[in-house]
C-alpha cells in the first residue's frame, strides 16, 4: 500500500482543491458556522461543481474537472473550516 497524502491533506486532490478553491473562504461564506463536517463538506462540494459548471464550457475539460472532484475529501476541507472558525471564535472571545 502506497502513501497517497500530499502537503498534510488526504490526497493530492484535496490539498489542490482547498488551495484554488477555498483558500480565503471560511464558514461564513457558506452560511455554514456550526454545521456538521458532512454537511458543511457537502455544501463545499456544490460550490465547487458550481464554479466549475459556470465557469467553463461544455466539454473534455469540463468533464475532467469535475472527475477530479471525485477524489476529493471533502469532510476533511470542511473540518480544517470547522476548526478555523472555532480557532478564530475563542481568540476573539479571550481578546474581549
Amino acid at each position: 500500500m502506497s502513501d497517497r497524502t500530499y502537503n498534510g491533506w488526504t490526497n493530492y486532490a484535496t490539498w489542490r482543491v482547498n488551495l484554488e478553491i477555498f483558500d480565503g473562504l471560511t464558514l461564513d461564506d457558506f452560511g455554514a458556522a456550526d454545521d456538521s463536517a458532512w454537511l458543511v463538506g457537502k455544501a463545499l462540494r456544490d460550490y465547487a461543481e458550481e464554479l466549475i459548471e459556470s465557469t467553463s464550457s461544455e466539454g473534455l475539460a469540463r468533464d475532467y474537472a469535475l472527475a477530479f472532484l471525485s477524489d476529493v475529501d471533502w469532510e476533511e476541507i470542511a473540518q480544517h473550516m470547522i476548526d478555523d472558525h472555532v480557532r478564530e471564535n475563542a481568540e476573539e472571545e479571550s481578546a474581549e
